[in-house]
């Protein structure tokens, strides 16, 4: 960290506290999940002229911290606590604990100090909140499903089908939420326009791309495929070739959109479908070029996206 550069606290965040550390100034900090430790927090910062604070996702719990801050006018940016981790480890620092934790956020802040805060948009986060409710029910559902596969006593199978009957309407109802939502905000609304517009995207996929991935349209291709996680990695070392692979990025979203980019490879998008074929009769093993074709649309997404235009499969050929 430069000697100008304004000071960053790392804060770890927890159900009932959060620790705040400002390596620059050796200032620690733990105050408690409530009003009163909100402005407790916010006090300290402004005393100590800290502008900026990082903090790791932690299942929700930064979510009303993060709010707080932003709107005391201090830039929030919330990193991948695996980033924060290997960070620690790569340092040798290999004890943890939540002040522990704290000095380490703010040390990896101070390190890829470039990164800008993100803005906060409670549409989005709204919208995050629905579509990911309905994905967790989905897979309850999937479960239940899977078990009931399995011989089992009749009360049993009983319970499964009343479950699963209450699990269907669930399912129904959020996503009837989940597109009055998109409808109401023109952002959303223009990008299912032109997600569903891909032949094999329908409403679910659109509503979870929107939720998963706003950065469409915003960034260069390479980075919306590394986002999503189906951008290669090299593994070479020397004269050695390593064979390519797909790491990091948003495990939920691509999980989400796998069975759709399926779908539109395999059979309902003339396009991708013979971009399928033609890496399938190079050799390509099929989850190969399954990937290739969703690094593919989410790059073509991307460019739709960014010039707010519609699928156009004399436009948009894939070589």
């Amino acid at each position: 960290m430069a000697q100008n550069d304004p000071a960053v606290v790392g804060i770890d965040v927890a159900k009932d506290k959060v620790d705040a550390c400002v390596r620059s100034l050796s200032l620690r900090l733990t105050c408690p999940s409530s009003t009163q430790g909100r402005r407790k927090l916010i006090g300290w910062l402004r005393k100590h002229q800290v502008n900026k604070a990082v903090m790791e996702a932690s299942g929700g719990y930064e979510r009303d911290w993060a709010k707080t801050l932003r709107e005391a006018g201090i830039e929030v940016r919330i990193v991948d606590p695996k980033r924060g981790r290997s960070f620690a480890q790569s340092a040798g620092r290999l004890a943890k604990n939540d002040a522990i934790d704290a000095e380490m956020i703010g040390w990896f802040a101070e390190t890829f100090s470039a990164a800008p805060g993100q803005t906060h948009d409670a549409k989005h986060e709204e919208l995050v909140g629905l579509v990911k409710a309905r994905i967790g029910l989905i897979e309850l559902k999937t479960r239940l499903q899977s078990q009931n596969e399995h011989v089992a006593p009749g009360p049993v199978q009983k319970a499964h089908a009343r479950i699963l009957k209450g699990l269907a309407a669930e399912i129904a109802k959020l996503e009837v939420v989940i597109s009055a939502t998109i409808r109401a905000t023109p952002e959303f609304a223009e990008r299912a326009e032109i997600i569903e517009s891909v032949p094999g995207f329908a409403k679910t996929t659109s509503a979870n791309l929107i939720a998963g991935m706003p950065e469409l349209g915003l960034v260069s291709d390479g980075i919306a495929a590394a986002l999503i996680g189906v951008a290669p990695y090299d593994d070479d070392s020397g004269k050695r070739r390593g064979e390519r692979h797909i790491k990091g990025g948003r495990r939920w979203v691509r999980n989400a959109i796998y069975m759709p980019c399926l779908g539109a490879t395999t059979q309902n998008n003339p396009v991708l479908k013979a971009f399928y074929q033609r890496l399938i009769a190079k050799g390509k093993a099929p989850k190969l070029a399954l990937t290739a074709c969703m690094r593919k649309l989410i790059i073509i997404l991307n460019t739709l996206i960014a010039r707010r235009q519609k699928w156009d499969p004399t436009r948009y050929v894939v070589a």
